[in-house]
């Protein structure tokens, strides 16, 4: 072999091995955003709650008139990581900036996750992006958070 096919060869074996620590590295110390999920607790709202927030209001009432009381929320608020992972109707694992292309008056959004038990008897858990835009708040899409 020549000396620049060696000098090639160990250059390339050098990257590799400098490419897969950094990989490793990254793996190892990045937070994981099922870890960051699972750092919130379910909530039991009741009718003796007393709600954080409006939106936290508004799903205590719905399910007051509704008759689905007790039920429990996971209000991740606007926590990006979990908003990748959110997938409706509308939606499939967006960013900020797709919400801001759907909604063009987008001030504010929350995500909360609900868990309750149906007229069925089954138990129902689904994700609810809410978006607060024109002074109002509402229903932007709804669907599951993937693992």
């Amino acid at each position: 072999m020549n000396k620049f096919v060696k000098i090639l060869i160990i250059f390339l074996v050098f990257d590799a091995v400098l490419i897969a620590g950094y990989l490793g590295y990254k793996a190892l110390t990045s937070p994981k955003s099922a870890a960051a999920a699972e750092s919130y607790e379910w909530v039991p709202i009741d009718e003796y709650y007393q709600p954080r927030d409006y939106i936290e209001g508004f799903i205590k009432d719905d399910a007051e008139q509704k008759g689905l009381l007790p039920i429990s929320i996971k209000n991740y608020g606007k926590d990006k990581k979990i908003l990748k992972r959110f997938r409706g109707k509308n939606f499939a694992g967006p960013g900020e900036a797709q919400l801001r292309l759907k909604y063009r008056n987008l001030e504010d959004w929350k995500l909360v996750e609900l868990k309750y038990t149906g007229e069925t008897g089954r138990e129902v858990q689904r994700a609810v992006l809410y978006v607060y835009e024109n002074g109002e708040w509402k229903v932007g899409d709804n669907g599951v958070i993937s693992s």
